[in-house]
């Protein structure tokens, strides 16, 4: 059972003050594998594909059909995992090889973006219910979480996690739920906001996406013809699996020994919510999200770029390593040269680790190392995905500056970043966004460039393959898919279901 933890304590700072690193992150990255003989090791390595998608925290839970047991921790994979526990999680999974045997592993990379960073919040949960043991992980964020539980802890239930996924495992182990003709559907239906899930039961996996679709999930087969679900195609690529469709909004997939099976928990909404910031930022380059390449992508958003802002320069540079592809695009949209005078020194922790302002602006200034034989008394480009805070930012365009910079030129490829993102992305409260309340100009004069452009929201979904009404673009525009003011705990529950609630016990 997972340790008790108290809730995250809030604080109030400088909109350009630079606690942790200038980029936004991103909430987690999942995989599930059925059946398959080496399934643990290949749910290891699809974990390190997708270590872009969380570096807080990683676990793996597994079931032999009979119990269901986990290994999760603080840091990335390769610090998590080594061969004692890998090899011990295969112990569990091939302890019975009898035909017909139950063999599933899930998988879970985490960053926060509820709950707080606490090691009790480490994914997949694994708990108790009515039916038996379940292991949840889960890639989103729910905006009603907190009405739900406020309603859950009114009728007695006790949470072991600052979590909203743990939302989920008492809503399933709810009577209401348990007794329905599908308690996962009749769970899902109660969850409002962004949820890809992969839950582990000792006979099956279920992976579920939101009717919205916010963030992707996949399902493939691997070379054995056994299923494997992920957040992102990478994942499969790295364990050579071929990657069949998307899981679609509102649908759940059953993978078992029966094969794999779809139903439906409820219709996709009309027009979906894609996260458009899967293409500008954090999915891999190398994976197909929303049915379009992301490499592809950022480089038509640099391409776009160059069309709204061009401007005269020598060199075309990125800012390593997110801006690299949108300033190839712009570079051969412009037919400016494209020259690499940034460095990234990979040795060089996180910024927002660091105790003193002093400190965190050394540490940008290690990161990031300038060549000054390539940038003195050039006029350059400077390309980059996003903009928070600005600090960072700024930090490098002083570095560029001392290095002889004559002029910097710098454009973004995605509209400011205004509003918070209450769907599975940590940008940082209103109030911490460089671009909240501040005009362009106040911001390019704050990084003291000499021109900035960012890419506008029409010419960034001018380049997806959908139509711009299916992706959710409310961090930029304030527009939201759904009611973030006033999320309710019930979407279809009813009064006789917190009835139920109050007159039932649940296994803690």
């Amino acid at each position: 059972m997972p340790t008790s933890c108290s809730l995250p304590v809030l604080t109030n700072q400088s909109p350009y003050a630079s606690s942790r690193d200038d980029q936004p992150r991103e909430k987690c990255g999942v995989i599930g594998i059925w059946n398959d003989p080496d399934a643990v090791r290949k749910a290891y390595l699809g974990l390190y594909a997708q270590q872009h998608r969380g570096q807080e925290a990683a676990g793996i839970a597994v079931t032999q059909g009979s119990t269901i047991e986990s290994h999760t921790g603080a840091g990335l994979v390769v610090e998590v995992f080594d061969d004692n526990t890998i090899t011990k999680l295969e112990k569990i999974y091939n302890h019975t090889s009898l035909p017909g045997a139950n063999h599933g592993v899930i998988g879970h990379n985490r960053y926060s973006t509820a709950g707080g960073t606490k090691s009790c919040n480490a994914q997949p949960l694994v708990e108790t219910t009515f039916a038996g043991p379940v292991a949840i992980a889960h890639n989103g964020n729910l905006v009603n979480s907190s009405a739900w539980r406020h309603e859950l802890s009114r009728v007695g239930r006790l949470f072991h996690t600052t979590s909203d996924t743990e939302i989920i495992v008492h809503l399933l182990a709810s009577p209401e739920q348990r007794d329905s003709p599908d308690p996962i559907a009749a769970t899902l239906r109660n969850l409002l906001g962004a949820f890809s899930l992969v839950l582990l039961f000792p006979d099956r996996i279920e992976a579920a996406r939101d009717p919205w679709g916010w963030r992707p999930l996949v399902l493939g087969e691997l070379p054995s013809g056994k299923p494997i679900v992920a957040s992102e195609t990478v994942a499969l690529d790295v364990v050579g699996a071929r990657s069949i469709r998307e899981i679609e909004p509102g649908e759940i997939v059953t993978l078992s020994n029966e094969g794999v099976s779809s139903r439906r928990f409820a219709a996709p909404s009309e027009p979906l919510a894609q996260c458009v910031f899967e293409h500008v930022y954090f999915a891999n380059p190398a994976s197909n999200v929303f049915g379009q390449n992301v490499q592809i992508s950022r480089e038509r958003f640099g391409a776009m770029l160059a069309k709204e802002a061009p401007v005269e320069a020598d060199f075309v540079m990125p800012m390593p390593d997110s801006g690299r592809s949108a300033a190839n695009g712009y570079a051969i949209e412009s037919g400016t040269p494209y020259r690499e005078g940034i460095v990234p020194n990979r040795y060089v922790g996180r910024t927002f680790i660091k105790p003193t302002q002093e400190e965190r602006s050394a540490a940008v200034r290690l990161k990031l190392n300038v060549i000054s034989e390539i940038v003195d008394s050039k006029r350059l480009i400077i390309v980059d995905d996003s903009i928070v805070r600005g600090t960072t930012t700024r930090e490098k365009m002083i570095q560029l500056r001392q290095a002889g910079a004559k002029e910097i030129h710098l454009r973004i490829s995605c509209p400011p970043i205004k509003h918070p993102c209450y769907f599975g992305v940590d940008f940082a409260d209103r109030d911490q966004l460089i671009a909240h309340n501040q005009t362009v100009e106040d911001i390019r004069e704050f990084l003291g460039v000499d021109s900035l452009h960012f890419l506008s929201e029409d010419g960034m979904l001018s380049v997806m393959n959908q139509s711009p009404k299916h992706y959710c673009t409310g961090c930029f525009s304030g527009r939201y898919r759904v009611d973030v003011d006033h999320p309710v705990a019930c979407e279809v529950a009813t009064k006789s279901q917190m009835s139920m609630f109050e007159s039932s016990t649940t296994r803690e």
